[in-house]
């Protein structure tokens, strides 16, 4: 029975320490073999020094004596929370923006800084006073976009020499003070209400331009109808006596006494007792009598 109770023991014992054994092959693996993703690296440090950059892919580690850093190479971005900024005329502005950063280098984003995010912080929010200090408050509100650029652009030579790249800056929010943003809302809205006032203005004044040349079109159209018609009467008139003429060309002299003949007896039928008489009466009563000779000749 000891003897059974002894073996029992031995073969507990052997068993733990087999798992005791693997435990250490596996976590000896485990610090011996990295799988490093595309968008990370490791800087590896043997015994302290910086021996290089691994990945992607499987590393192999000297387990204990190889210490790996991981270091993220996708862009990423820092939230810097609301600031208050005193402008060039000595106004209080409240801003809050967004940076956002790549790791080019990894070696020297590990070597040059111990804690990028909070150094970027820090920076930024001096920079940031530092170009607000230099900027009228109505400038600060206007020109967003070159805050932005400026703001990158010193941020970006500062964390250059830690490996790091700024790619954006981004504003969100700028609030000017209390009394600022009452001025700017009445402000705008006497804008809108000048804005109403000239394009009031400007339709009354293309409308009455509009009046006037339709006015002038009709007149101009009455004008060039009285012409035609003018053009018409008178072509009438020139027609008509044209056919008179005509007309009186084919008459002879005889046509035109008897005429004359039968005026006088409708002369006489009148009951005026005073008759104007043309001046040429004279040779009238000439064409008569010659011509009542020429009837008692004829006959």
């Amino acid at each position: 029975m000891l003897d059974y109770i002894l073996q029992v023991t031995i073969d507990i014992g052997s068993l733990i320490l087999g798992i005791i054994i693997l435990i250490i092959i596996l976590a000896i693996l485990s610090a011996a073999i990295k799988i490093v993703p595309e968008y990370t690296r490791i800087v590896v440090f043997r015994l302290g020094r910086a021996i290089g950059i691994r990945g992607p892919g499987i590393v192999f580690l000297i387990p204990i004596i190889d210490r790996p850093v991981w270091v993220d190479l996708r862009e990423r971005y820092l939230e810097i929370t609301k600031q208050t900024c005193i402008t060039k005329d000595n106004a209080p502005v409240d801003i809050d923006f967004l940076i956002y950063f790549k790791v080019f280098d990894p070696l020297q984003s590990v070597i040059n800084v111990q804690n990028f995010e909070g150094a970027a912080t820090g920076i930024a929010t001096t920079t940031l006073r530092a170009v607000i200090g230099d900027i009228l408050l109505d400038d600060v509100l206007a020109k967003r976009e070159e805050i932005n650029r400026i703001l990158r652009s010193k941020l970006d030579e500062v964390t250059e020499r830690w490996g790091v790249k700024v790619t954006t800056v981004e504003i969100r929010e700028i609030l000017p003070p209390k009394d600022v943003q009452d001025a700017m809302i009445r402000q705008m809205s006497a804008e809108r209400n000048r804005r109403a006032m000239v394009t009031e203005a400007s339709g009354k004044k293309e409308s009455a331009i509009l009046v006037a040349e339709g006015e002038k079109q009709s007149s101009i159209l009455r004008a060039e109808g009285d012409r035609q018609a003018a053009i018409l009467r008178a072509e009438g008139y020139a027609q008509a006596l044209e056919i008179l003429y005509n007309a009186a060309k084919k008459i002879d002299s005889k046509t035109m006494t008897l005429q004359y003949l039968d005026t006088l007896k409708e002369l006489g039928k009148s009951e005026s007792t005073k008759f104007i008489l043309p001046m040429e009466f004279t040779e009238l009563v000439e064409s008569i009598s010659k011509f009542v000779k020429e009837v008692k000749g004829e006959e």
